[in-house]
């Protein structure tokens, strides 16, 4: 890589932490692949709404168990979701650790206030960062241009010397088309193997 990184800026669910919910989606939802329900997923209207802070839980799981014409009630399906979340994959914080010696490190997530509370404030991992960026707080979501436009002017850095780690191949093409250097990985090890590709950790 050309530029030298100043800042690593990971995704959690799918870099940092396990997603979770996609086989109990994909059976609510009766969708046969992980592919096609994160397709679904991303694009559904109550799923952005929610993520970027502009509807309620229950707004939130009425509009889903509606527009996906699931058989359960939404208060079923907002308990049911609000056990989604796993814990962070093994080495995560170390790896978080690691960087923060070299460079600051930051996240940005898709992420509702409903879960962040829940299950993520206030845990190591995401207290190890310099910086976070939020979904619910920006009011802005991923892949759009706009979420990347708003980090680039919130951080001390110049965008081109970001390095961004996505589990969602559409993620990262929107956050390289704004300026910004993105990597497609998933999981602790590929994201450590991107980092030292980089130069940024020792191999």
């Amino acid at each position: 890589m050309a530029d030298r990184i100043e800042l690593v800026l990971f995704d959690l669910g799918g870099v940092l932490i396990q997603p979770g919910g996609v086989a109990s989606m994909r059976a609510l939802s009766g969708i046969e692949t992980d592919e096609a329900l994160w397709s679904r997923w991303l694009s559904c209207r109550w799923v952005q709404r929610f993520e970027a802070g502009r509807c309620t839980p229950e707004e939130f799981a009425a509009g889903v168990v509606a527009d996906w014409e699931l058989t359960l009630e939404p208060a079923a399906f907002l308990e049911a979701f609000g056990g989604w979340p796993e814990a962070p994959f093994e080495g995560a914080l170390e790896l978080v650790e690691a960087v923060q010696a070299k460079v600051p490190a930051g996240f940005l997530s898709n992420m509702n206030s409903f879960q962040w509370a829940a299950n993520y404030e206030g845990i190591p991992l995401t207290d190890a960062f310099a910086f976070r960026f939020l979904s619910f707080e920006l009011g802005l979501v991923k892949p759009d241009a706009a979420v990347f436009e708003a980090v680039a002017a919130r951080i001390p850095v110049p965008r081109h010397r970001v390095f961004f780690l996505d589990d969602n191949a559409v993620n990262v093409d929107a956050a390289a088309a704004t300026g910004f250097a993105a990597r497609h990985v998933r999981g602790v090890q590929a994201a450590r193997e991107a980092l030292v590709e980089t130069g940024v950790l020792m191999a």
